[in-house]
């Protein structure tokens, strides 16, 4: 299978498309069924943010093979109105959505990495990364 880096979020079912993909690359790198699982999860939850908040963006993968160990890094990217306090939803259990509150705080827990970068008016950037064990 060829890598494909990158999938559109602008449409619901592309949420689906961006966890499948994802799960794909997960078990290509050697992650057990739990972790492919955790990181499937994180990934619905990155693209649905997408496609609530900002309309439109990307998922981007990217497979990190260091000397001691080996990753994947999931980037999501949009334009859209940006996090204005991001404190505020890294807290558990905040949602705006109504949804069930995991939001990015459970993306955090169940990733290895996460680091979050967002401007008013300007969009989101999130990369989270998880180390196969």
């Amino acid at each position: 299978m060829g890598f494909n880096p990158c999938v559109n979020i602008r449409k619901e079912w592309d949420i689906v498309g961006a966890r499948q993909l994802g799960r794909e690359h997960a078990k290509e790198l050697g992650f057990g069924t739990v972790d492919q699982a955790r990181i499937a999860t994180a990934i619905s939850e990155l693209a649905r943010n997408i496609y609530l908040y900002a309309g439109t963006g990307k998922v981007c993968f990217e497979i990190i093979n260091q000397l001691d160990k080996k990753g994947l890094k999931i980037i999501a990217v949009d334009k859209g109105p940006g996090i204005r306090d991001i404190s505020q939803v890294m807290q558990d259990g905040y949602s705006t959505s109504g949804g069930l509150g995991a939001g990015l705080p459970g993306v955090k827990r169940l990733m290895d990495h996460f680091e979050i970068r967002s401007d008013s008016g300007e969009g989101t950037e999130i990369e989270a990364i998880k180390w196969v064990r």
